[in-house]
């Protein structure tokens, strides 16, 4: 009891020490005083302004903010600061500070002749809120003068085409766009809204003007809903609007970016802008990192929920995402691929006898289930930090029959042909350490679970390739394997209640403990049928389902003559053992007739020239094998003016073989994709063509479904990542192809 409770504190310990050690790594680690205060410098004409975007954790003294001309002939006037935020520190007492985003203008005037340029001169300080407090600054920026003068600040509104004496700002000083460099792959947008004005934010887009970037969503802010005569209802921005930008490149050098920003506005006073359109250049630093094109969302996509939860890994309190990976990992549970753990923990702990207790139980599935937790995300780490394929990699045919080979030697000591147990020497020192011979137990139901895991990397979901993404793409180990643990933790917790349950459900002794030990063995045998089937021929499995199913019968008492006395639980034996043989030789005869679906065994036997039951077909797909391939096809189906289906498919995914016999046969869904052509490629061999289009499209395994357009661009956010039901999946389809519907109906 006392090693329980002290091996539960150690993990509480750890996932404690994982919430602080974000915190921990930044303490270690500031920012360059260039990183967390950055600005822009640019001229109106007669002021100077600095757009200034600051860091989170990070802000600048109000008062330690001043500005001096370097040009002779350009004289400074006071700055106009906004007010900061109140804040007291140990540094400067009682402060004014600058957080996120501000922007200063300072007022200026030429004495003789204007220059082309200026020499600005901007001091700072500032601090972050881990206590470090930086050094003044100083910095020089080079400012290419306006030589127009300043605008008309103020025209008539017949001007613009309206009527009357009112006065407007011109467009260019009612919104004015910034672009600020955050990193090498980041931008931020910004529009200095005047006072009295308003911008629509559906109005609001961003175009890359360069065919080498490519441009991610432009992640707006929350506007205010308004009324007016123009559009009718809508969402506003009457303030400054800051909005992240994020973009693929295809070189990581430094280089200039030209935007199409476009935006349109309105006056409180009654007037309406016609639509603005802004070429806006902005000076790219070097790019640590670059982003394959195709892998960027576009900006109407929604977001999928493999990339949702790896936001929330990324961005949200560690206890959160233990929370959310714990209960994605319960709901995993009661799937196929995790389901089989189940007969396999029950075994261990009937093959304990009659010296079973709660206690017992729960000591020997925690066991387990940490065994199963530990390998699984030690796996998942290493394959994403290497590129791997995690779920090709445990699921080699070399792998399946060895572990299928583990079952069947287990299945064959619950039938009492032999007594597993470790060697007589081993047994001898435990017993000389703990007086019984209870921890080499405990050491294989750790080693079963740590070989359980492999059932589990089967199946590819959304919470397993969100983890593996933050992992393979930000080289958050730290982050990415707490989620992935918390996953595998959720996935064991209805193992640890079957443990704990065990000394209560499970017979102590006697017959029963005989009858219970078969039915484990039994379902040992199954899970090694059922790993086998992904690389067995179908014909081939539906045979060994059909010699597993009749010997199951036979045990049950199908054959077994009952006398005149027997026990209303003995008949209950024997009808469903004698229905057992009858379904087996149904599968047998299906096996040898070529049949593959056990549960349609003679949908492969022709009675008068048709079938004894119809055969459902699915999905007919053209297989592809390479990105020339999938690059042809696409393109062909462009030109038929059809979108396109990608299925990545594998013999040993399990959900594959679901999606084919579950959602693909159903009609519902043959009809929503009967405008598409589909296409599967095969990465069963996971051969180097095969990992290319699984890199192409940052795919982790199967089964996941890629959708393209009618111009054969990807739908990014609507990939369809694990198992789906039919009418889910008609909705999905939907949905994913909405656009180019409309689209393809507007040109009719």
């Amino acid at each position: 009891m006392t090693k329980i409770f002290n091996f539960c504190r150690c993990l509480l310990t750890a996932l404690a020490f994982a919430a602080i050690a974000p915190v921990n790594a930044q303490d270690e680690e500031p920012l360059r005083p260039e990183e967390a205060y950055r600005y822009v410098v640019t001229d109106t004409g007669d002021a100077i302004e600095v757009d200034w975007a600051i860091e989170d954790g990070y802000y600048l003294y109000r008062d330690k903010l001043s500005f001096e001309s370097g040009t002779a002939a350009v004289v400074l006037s006071e700055a106009r600061l906004p007010e900061g935020l109140p804040h007291e520190d140990e540094f400067f007492g009682e402060q004014q500070v600058y957080r996120e985003h501000f922007y200063v203008s300072v007022p200026y005037r030429i004495e003789g002749e204007r220059p082309q340029t200026m020499r600005f001169v901007i001091k700072s300080q500032g601090c972050a809120d881990i206590g470090l407090c930086y050094p003044p600054q100083t910095w020089t920026e080079t400012v290419k003068l306006k030589q127009t003068g300043r605008q008309q600040a103020k025209f008539d509104l017949a001007s613009i085409g309206g009527q009357g004496n009112s006065e407007f700002l011109p467009v260019d000083e009612a919104f004015k766009p910034i672009l600020i460099p955050i990193d090498g792959n980041t931008v931020e947008v910004t529009w200095q809204v005047a006072r009295g004005y308003y911008l629509y934010k559906d109005k609001i887009s961003v175009k890359a003007i360069s065919a080498d970037v490519q441009l991610g969503m432009l992640a707006l802010p929350d506007g205010e809903l308004k009324f007016d005569e123009f559009f009718g209802e809508s969402e506003v921005y009457f303030e400054d609007v800051f909005a992240r930008l994020p973009l693929a490149r295809a070189t990581p050098d430094a280089m200039d970016l030209e935007l199409e920003v476009n935006y349109q506005g309105c006056s409180l006073d009654g007037l309406c802008y016609p639509p603005t359109t802004r070429i806006l250049t902005v000076a790219l630093p070097e790019a640590s990192t670059i982003t394959d094109l195709a892998l960027l969302p576009s900006p109407d996509a929604p977001v999928s929920e493999q990339a949702r939860l790896a936001q929330l890994i990324n961005e949200s309190h560690i206890w959160l995402v233990i929370a959310t990976f714990f209960g994605a990992g319960l709901l995993l549970a009661f799937t196929p691929c995790v389901l089989p753990m189940v007969p396999i923990l029950s075994g261990i702990i009937a093959g304990e006898g009659d010296n079973v207790s709660p206690m017992r139980g729960f000591t020997l599935a925690l066991s387990y289930v940490m065994g199963m937790a530990l390998v699984y995300t030690g796996a998942g780490i290493a394959a994403a930090a290497a590129g791997m394929q995690l779920a090709a990699t445990f699921n080699q045919p070399w792998i399946l029959i060895l572990f299928a080979g583990l079952f069947v030697v287990l299945a064959l000591g619950m039938f009492g042909l032999y007594n597993l147990q470790i060697p007589s020497s081993m047994q001898s020192r435990l017993a000389g350490i703990s007086g019984q011979q209870k921890r080499g137990t405990i050491i294989g139901a750790f080693i079963m679970g740590a070989l359980s895991s492999l059932i589990v990397t089967a199946c590819v979901a959304p919470p397993l390739v969100a983890t593996l993404t933050v992992i393979g793409q930000s080289g958050d180990m730290l982050r990415g394997g707490t989620a992935l643990f918390a996953l595998s933790m959720g996935m064991g917790a209805p193992l640890l209640i079957v443990g704990a349950s065990a000394g209560k459900l499970l017979p102590k002794a006697g017959p029963w403990m005989e009858s219970i030990k078969n039915a484990f063995g039994f379902m040992m045998l199954g899970l090694a049928v059922w790993m086998l089937s992904r690389i067995l021929p179908g014909s081939v499995t539906l045979a060994l389902w059909a010699v597993l199913i009749f010997m199951a019968g036979v045990f049950l008492g199908g054959l077994t003559t009952l006398a005149a006395g027997s026990s209303a639980i003995q008949k209950l034996g024997k009808g469903f053992g004698f229905l057992a043989i009858i379904y087996g030789l149904l599968l047998l005869l299906g096996a040898l007739t070529g049949g593959s679906n056990p549960l349609k065994p003679l949908a492969s036997i022709n009675f008068g020239g048709g079938n004894m039951l119809a055969e459902e077909h699915g999905l007919v797909f053209q297989r592809i094998k390479t990105v020339d391939d999938l690059d042809r096809e696409l393109a062909s189906a462009a030109s038929q003016g059809k979108t396109a289906m990608l299925d990545f498919y594998a013999d040993w995914c399990v959900s594959c073989k679901e999606m084919e016999a579950y959602t693909f046969t159903d009609t519902g869904v043959q009809a929503a994709l009967s405008n598409t052509v589909l296409l599967q490629t095969d990465v069963t061999a996971n051969d180097a063509e095969d990992q290319a289009l699984l890199q192409r499209f940052g795919v982790f395994g199967p089964p996941t479904i890629i959708f393209f357009d009618a111009d054969g661009q990807q739908r990014h956010g609507y990939e369809v990542v694990g198992y789906m039901k039919s009418n889910d999946f008609i909705k999905h389809v939907q949905k994913a192809f909405a656009i180019t519907a409309t689209m393809s109906a507007q040109a009719q």
